[in-house]
């Protein structure tokens, strides 16, 4: 049986209806208290959260199921979802818990759970918690939400983390920050200016209702417009939960994750900090980005989509440099998960160093034609044991012999099947995708 509550990224829907519902939520923090007992030696379990108007009242739930197992929280407000990690796996927190719904609007709000190392639970262990919190659930518990006040010093603690992270300081650069009306919206500027750059802020007025709304990572155009106007040296733009990054050059191009991976992994190349000559990514990456790295003399290992694989996978290479082409990037030497105030530093400390600008760094990067389509199915199969489908894949792939690539999987959480073909030839990219899709719509399709 497949997971009821947990996805990708720890459990996420709209606030108020199942699986945030206030019986879920609190018997999540119940669930919560009873796995961390063990281990927790009277330690306590930090929650964290972005700026949605939901934010709090799910807070003070979770709270109210740790404490009526007999469990102790500390509230941090407003931080980040990387903030919530470091002070998880620096403080002696038993565990974490950050109520974010990431780059979703507003009225979507989630649960995002962290170990007492900073790591994301693996999939058995949030299998075992998923299935307290629906036993827990089903014995009708009476939630009662404790009261919390968020706790002075604690996002100052991580702000003074990352700003010892990097060794140059940015005075006389002129920067742009979209914050996304989120997570970072004060604690970014801050550390820039702190470092001594000249900061422009927008989506820096969160109201509760307008996190990612028409800003943010997600919607580069407004952050592109404005660096363009004020001359900046670049822009950067966080998500909701700020633990992805896209960036804008001087010259108004767009920099993504794929990008900041090449950028990152020529300079810790140049610096002897890429032992193993390895890039982690996931397979939505670019193929462009695999041939840059070839060029490079380094090569990239793919993983399932989701930034906890990237880093399960970075562990057992022991790779320093891993990331997802949405703008999650982990330099592991620092951070135990996608970081962008982390990665919008790193980035910047190497143009500062390098005396490049963003557009020369990003320069090498050929990103080849991408289409995807998804596929309403009525059931997913092995494409093994759908030989007209697997004949297709096979016809694509025998044609870009080892020049382009195609990806078909199922979705985790609708009935879909996603076909992604990338390609030097958009016209060939278009011909494949549609020849794939009418396949699987003919032998598979709703």
């Amino acid at each position: 049986m497949g997971k009821q509550l947990f996805g990708t990224d720890g459990i996420r829907g709209v606030a108020g209806e199942f699986p945030l519902d206030p019986s879920t939520i609190y018997s999540f923090g119940m669930a919560l208290a009873d796995d961390t007992r063990a281990a927790a030696s009277g330690r306590e379990i930090l929650i964290g959260m972005d700026t949605r108007e939901s934010g709090p009242w799910i807070a003070e739930l979770v709270a109210g199921g740790v404490q009526n197992r007999g469990g102790r929280v500390r509230f941090a407000g407003v931080i980040t979802t990387p903030g919530v990690a470091y002070l998880t796996r620096g403080r002696s927190f038993a565990a974490g818990v950050m109520i974010s719904a990431s780059h979703n609007p507003y009225q979507d709000n989630g649960l995002k759970l962290l170990g007492d190392t900073g790591f994301k639970l693996p999939d058995a262990e949030e299998d075992a918690i998923e299935q307290e919190i629906l036993a827990l659930r089903a014995g009708q518990v009476d939630a009662s939400p404790a009261k919390l006040i968020a706790e002075e010093g604690l996002d100052r603690q991580y702000l003074d983390y990352l700003a010892s992270s990097i060794a140059v300081r940015f005075d006389g650069m002129r920067v742009l920050l979209d914050c996304g009306n989120g997570a970072a919206y004060r604690l970014a500027p801050e550390l820039f200016r702190r470092l001594g750059a000249e900061v422009t802020v927008i989506g820096g007025d969160p109201n509760g209702r307008n996190i990612n709304l028409d800003c943010g990572a997600l919607h580069i155009g407004g952050l592109r417009a404005a660096v363009l106007a004020r001359k900046a040296d670049g822009g950067v733009a966080f998500d909701g939960d700020a633990d992805r990054a896209i960036f804008v050059t001087s010259s108004g191009k767009v920099v993504d994750g794929d990008t900041v991976l090449l950028i990152a992994s020529r300079a810790l190349k140049a610096a002897g900090r890429l032992p193993r000559r390895t890039v982690v990514a996931t397979v939505m990456s670019n193929f462009g980005l695999e041939k840059a790295l070839e060029r490079e003399g380094l090569r990239l290992v793919r993983t399932p989509v989701g930034d906890k694989y990237v880093l399960e996978e970075m562990v057992r290479l022991d790779a320093p440099l891993g990331g997802e082409q949405s703008g999650h990037v982990i330099f592991r030497q620092y951070a135990t998960t996608g970081d962008g105030m982390l990665t919008a530093l790193q980035v910047f400390a190497i143009a500062r160093q390098s005396g490049a600008g963003l557009d020369e760094l990003a320069a090498g990067l050929e990103v080849y034609p991408q289409k995807l389509v998804n596929v309403r199915v009525r059931e997913k199969k092995a494409l093994t044991e759908v030989p007209a489908v697997a004949r297709e894949i096979q016809l694509a792939e025998e044609e870009f012999a080892g020049a382009g690539r195609v990806l078909v999987r199922f979705s985790g959480t609708e009935p879909l099947a996603r076909v992604m073909v990338e390609g030097p030839d958009p016209e060939q990219v278009e011909t494949f995708t549609a020849r794939i899709a009418e396949a699987i719509r003919r032998e598979m399709g709703a």
